[in-house]
């Protein structure tokens, strides 16, 4: 077994290396070669492992590797964990990033930096391997740090964009303030348990349970609350909830196809997993709990808000990634890991499904992201409308479809929760099914339906309106060709993708959520055990169930008035804008996130650097220290020119000053 885990997790990081290093000796067909087997290698041997779990009851692997060292019996050690959870991450992991490899050979193939790309987004698999195969929270901590790193790399990918590097930048500091409390959280668990092995940590909480610990003054705190609050803060940084989600939607100044792979299966994902994973240590804290459910539930609702307003294509998906990870941190908080890990995994093939969709639409579009220049693209790129329709399906929880089965199975689970703050929740993400709808099918009309794509209609009625051919020089009509479908190299993954986002749902529902697919893996407690209130009839009958639930109604009131606004009466949505002024505003500028973060923490720090250049560059060093000093010499040498005239009888005068000087100083003492 250990042999075949090296394979998984270094298969990609041998194609990154050889993409990266020898990009100019094996060219850019090398590189796609090179990096594409390394991640098929690792997703069909991560398949052949989930097969293993699923259909032959494999023991769990719990094995150290590599001893780095041991400092005052504190082991440091890089081993692999390989049990149901981490045999369906590295599934979902690898499948997602290979169709993203291969769609990508399509997109970025007029790019530069062809081979650096395919080096990065194989390094990024390697990355979150690493993170979800650890048994230990040291390799923990080095995944959680390389997925940021190698997406800050992704992000800022078109560095000649100035937006691309304040995005990057912006992404890499809101993580640097989650991972600061990360890192405290490992530190208080390697601190009290004496170890960073998980399965020794589990065993030893029981042990903690009633130990409080002075934060400060007179201030103790459950330190199962501490370390389990400290982990989240790590977590909300890394999976974009509020107040850390600032930078999620701009990563969208990366390609699409690393959009696709930070949204759906790797970086915003991996806090979802480690709350999963850290279970035997959120049950032994329900503040913890209420604290993680309320703020998964507030990001789902406001952060999907946001999304209607979005004209970007790719920012709609990204605001929608946003709401959808707050449903998983939601489940969490209600003790329906399962079920929070259920939606990770259906909206993992969904969500890449969705953004390599709009990829797919922005070649087409010739790389115009602007949904108010598109319109009746169904008519252009069958595929891609079909593929989108099903992934939008997914997202908004239509009966039978994957998203459905995991999103109403989160609804539920909250709805039985007893904690803090689960009334606020469930009706929050009740709410949040009709504004997912609603953004969805606005996408949706935006793009697909109409006469034609806009952005070419009005540069025609333009040049037809001033007359002729002589107009074209004047309204410089584009030359570019109406759009067409996409090549088969970003169709195929497209409809691969199509394939679980619609089955996967209804096939899986039973032994993960109400099976034993998780049994020994995630611990809870009988009093949270929320999946456990659902009555479950089987798949067909979850979904019988979920016809005659509110949700259901919600998001076809979403689709309705999607539908109507944007195919009937496309003014009323300029209409309603105007109305409303001050809602779109408050949407428009993301609720003043952005706006305060800039001028808080980007402005004070410009003050505060300008203050310490001032105060300490300008008068301290340069002026007291550097000028100070020359000042210092040139006084003391103005002195010294005195005394040393060159006159001889200056000399004899001071020579018998200094006599009498010395004889008044013998004959007093």
């Amino acid at each position: 077994m250990e042999s075949v885990l090296l394979a998984i997790v270094l298969a990609p990081l041998i194609g990154s290396v050889i993409a990266g290093l020898f990009r100019n000796q094996i060219g850019r067909a090398g590189a796609h070669w090179v990096t594409i087997l390394g991640v098929a290698t690792s997703c069909a041997l991560s398949f052949w492992v989930l097969y293993q779990f699923v259909f032959e009851d494999a023991p769990v692997y719990n094995q150290s590797v590599y001893t780095w060292m041991v400092v005052d019996g504190l082991r440091m050690e890089i081993g692999f964990l390989i049990d149901s959870l981490t045999a369906m991450m590295m599934a979902v992991v690898t499948f997602v990033s290979l169709m993203v490899h291969i769609y990508t050979i399509g997109y970025m193939a007029h790019e530069e930096g062809y081979q650096r790309f395919f080096s990065y987004i194989a390094l990024f698999t390697f990355s979150m391997l690493m993170l979800v195969m650890a048994n230990n929270f040291l390799q923990l901590f080095f995944g959680w740090e390389a997925v940021g790193l190698v997406s800050y790399l992704l992000i800022g990918f078109y560095f000649k964009r100035e937006s691309a590097i304040f995005a990057n930048l912006k992404a890499f500091l809101v993580n640097r303030v989650g991972d600061f409390g990360f890192i405290l959280g490992i530190a208080a668990v390697a601190m009290y348990f004496g170890t960073l092995d998980y399965a020794e940590t589990f065993a030893r909480a029981p042990e903690h349970a009633a130990t409080t610990v002075n934060v400060w003054g007179d201030q103790h705190w459950s330190l199962m609350t501490l370390i389990t609050m400290l982990l989240f803060i790590g977590a909300m940084g890394k999976s974009a909830q509020i107040p850390l989600q600032v930078w999620l939607p701009d990563s969208m100044e990366g390609p699409t196809p690393i959009s696709a792979l930070i949204h759906a299966a790797t970086m915003v994902t991996a806090g979802i997993f480690m709350v999963a994973r850290m279970s035997p240590l959120y049950e032994m804290s329900e503040t913890a709990l209420s604290f993680v459910m309320i703020i998964g539930a507030t990001t789902a609702f406001f952060m999907g808000l946001i999304g209607i307003v979005q004209n970007d294509i790719k920012r709609v998906i990204a605001y929608s990634t946003l709401s959808q990870l707050g449903y998983m941190v939601a489940a969490l908080g209600a003790s329906a890991y399962a079920a929070g890990l259920f939606h990770l995994m259906t909206h993992a093939f969904f969500k890449a499904l969705l953004f390599l969709a709009a990829g797919s639409v922005i070649i087409g579009m010739h790389h115009d992201q602007d949904m108010r220049h598109m319109g009746g693209l169904r008519k252009y790129m069958p595929i891609t409308h079909w593929t989108l329709l099903i992934g939008t399906l997914a997202l908004i929880g239509f009966p039978g479809f994957a998203g459905f089965f995991s999103k109403d199975a989160i609804i539920e689970a909250v709805h039985h929760s007893q904690i803090f703050g689960s009334g606020y929740a469930h009706w929050l993400l009740v709410a949040g099914v009709f504004v997912t709808a609603l953004y969805s099918f606005r996408l949706y009309f935006m793009v697909f339906h109409g006469e034609g794509p806009r952005k070419f209609e009005s540069h025609h009625e333009a040049h037809d309106e001033e007359g002729g051919a002589e107009a074209s020089v004047h309204h410089e009509v584009p030359d570019e060709p109406v759009p067409h479908e996409s090549p088969k190299v970003v169709t195929v993954p497209l409809m691969l993708l199509a394939i679980p986002s619609i089955f996967v749902g209804y096939f899986t529902i039973g032994p993960m959520l109400f099976g034993d697919y998780f049994d020994g893996v995630i611990s809870v407690a009988a009093v949270h055990d929320t999946l456990g209130e659902i009555d479950f009839h089987g798949a067909f009958g979850f979904m019988l169930h979920g016809l005659t639930g509110i949700p259901i109604y919600l998001a076809a009131g979403g689709f309705l008035v999607a539908w109507y606004i944007y195919t009937r009466r496309p003014i009323l949505a300029t209409e309603i804008a105007t109305r409303f002024d001050w809602a779109y505003w408050i949407l428009d500028r993301k609720y003043g996130f952005d706006d305060l973060y800039q001028w808080l923490f980007a402005r004070g720090s410009q003050l505060l650097g300008k203050g310490l250049w001032q105060a300490g560059d300008r008068v301290l060093i340069d002026g007291i220290a550097v000028n100070g000093s020359a000042q210092s010499v040139g006084w003391l040498a103005s002195v010294m020119r005195f005394l040393q005239t060159g006159y001889l009888y200056h000399y004899a005068f001071a020579m018998i000053i200094g006599l009498l000087g010395l004889l008044t100083w013998f004959v007093i003492v």
